[in-house]
């Protein structure tokens, strides 16, 4: 039953043994060329606008001892996440970043180089870190424990939280789907809106979800400068 149910979120199109579905991931790169050679639309002012607005608020993250042009790693994450948590609320089109393989692929990279940066350039900031201000000498020692741990865990926390989150909803609409042929006329109505309510709950989420992960990237960089 288990398998059946998760098996949804398999990538199933397959043309000369070519795993087709992970094409949506690419499919948000389409609306990016009409900025260059268009006239700017509604669309295209709005979108500005965002990149604007995590532009700064990246940068004020990233406080002065941020390299210039730092923040467009992290805008670049945000928007490359968006489109795929978007597009994957669209019928017949695979969401990508339901599967670890993809947000496991994004995190552990940039968890990786913000250590390895910070342990070479900075190692007595990146020691300091470990033993938190004002523990007691006695503490010390599992503190450092626990801390590292923390860190280790850092990617595979940014990966879950975004695959499951995606995955839950997904699932849910799925679920209450299927029910609908066996389901009377009156409760199909009940059943639509319901649905309804779940695809705008999921659009917020898919927002949310792309944001707290470029953010929480920016705060794990921020660390180690």
């Amino acid at each position: 039953m288990m398998t059946n149910l998760f098996s949804v979120f398999d990538p199933s199109t397959s043309i000369f043994n070519l795993s087709l579905n992970w094409m949506s991931t690419f499919i948000g790169l389409l609306m990016i060329p009409s900025m260059y050679w268009l006239m700017p639309s509604r669309y295209h002012i709005m979108w500005n606008n965002i990149m604007l607005t995590l532009h700064k608020e990246f940068k004020t993250l990233l406080g002065p001892t941020g390299h210039n042009g730092s923040t467009f790693i992290f805008i670049s994450l945000f928007s490359l996440i968006l489109f795929n948590n978007f597009i994957g609320l669209f019928p017949y089109i695979f969401t990508s970043t339901s599967h670890l393989t993809l947000t496991l692929a994004l995190a552990l990279p940039l968890w990786l180089s913000f250590m390895l940066y910070g342990w070479i350039n900075h190692t007595q900031h990146m020691f300091a870190h470990l033993v938190p201000q004002g523990t007691p000498s006695v503490l010390m020692p599992f503190m450092v424990c626990i801390e590292t741990i923390s860190n280790m865990i850092r990617p595979g926390t940014l990966a879950v939280r975004l695959a499951a989150n995606m995955i839950a909803g997904h699932l849910l609409l799925t679920l209450l789907g299927n029910t609908g042929p066996s389901m009377a006329y009156y409760m199909v109505v009940l059943l639509v809106i319901g649905q309804i309510a779940l695809l705008v709950l999921e659009s917020a989420v898919a927002i949310i979800q792309s944001y707290v992960f470029s953010v929480l990237s920016t705060l794990y960089s921020s660390e180690v400068n």
